[in-house]
């Protein structure tokens, strides 16, 4: 700009951006993200499970129970969760034979699937959990025994090998649907 030249808004305007592309830097690369799977941890005996993210509805402490006569041994009993009652039933119980032996970190994961509500009782959750897609491995942990018919997959991480556990195959299982004795 020339000095005693009067410029309107318009050319000011004009002048910073012609200003700004002249002195602008590229913007930086956007690196690709890789695509993780997620899903909740929880742990049955020794054995590292994963529920799908969207299979499980709520992670609960432990509540209190009503017991429910004439039921499966796996069957914990009843809870009044906010109002809703929850049928608990003992995932290692069912699953194993062995009832869950109740600690500080057991822990009541909530399934909503087709109309069944109800919480499984596991020895501990271990929150959310992010795998990377080549983490997947075609074995589950777990090769024989109950728990086998409801893993579908695993994830290895380092020396950790956590099996998929499909919450959906469980809620639509005859067997699991049979708790009346």
């Amino acid at each position: 700009m020339a000095q005693g030249t009067a410029q309107g808004p318009l050319e000011i305007l004009r002048e910073i951006e012609r200003s700004c592309m002249t002195h602008a830097r590229e913007l930086p690369q956007q690196a690709e993200l890789a695509e993780e799977w997620s899903g909740i941890g929880f742990r049955l005996g020794d054995v590292r499970l994963l529920a799908p993210l969207g299979e499980v509805v709520e992670v609960l402490t432990y509540p209190g129970l009503s017991r429910i006569p004439r039921t499966r041994s796996w069957v914990r009993g009843i809870a009044n969760v906010r109002g809703n009652l929850l049928p608990v039933m003992d995932l290692r119980g069912y699953l194993e034979g062995r009832a869950t032996t109740m600690t500080r970190t057991t822990r009541v994961l909530v399934v909503n699937h087709n109309g069944v509500f109800s919480g499984l009782v596991v020895d501990e959750v271990f929150g959310l959990r992010h795998f990377l897609n080549e983490e997947q491995v075609p074995e589950p942990p777990v090769q024989d025994g109950a728990i086998a018919e409801y893993l579908r997959h695993g994830f290895r991480r380092k020396d950790e090998h956590w099996g998929v556990f499909s919450m959906h195959s469980l809620a639509e299982s005859p067997q699991f649907l049979q708790a009346a004795i």
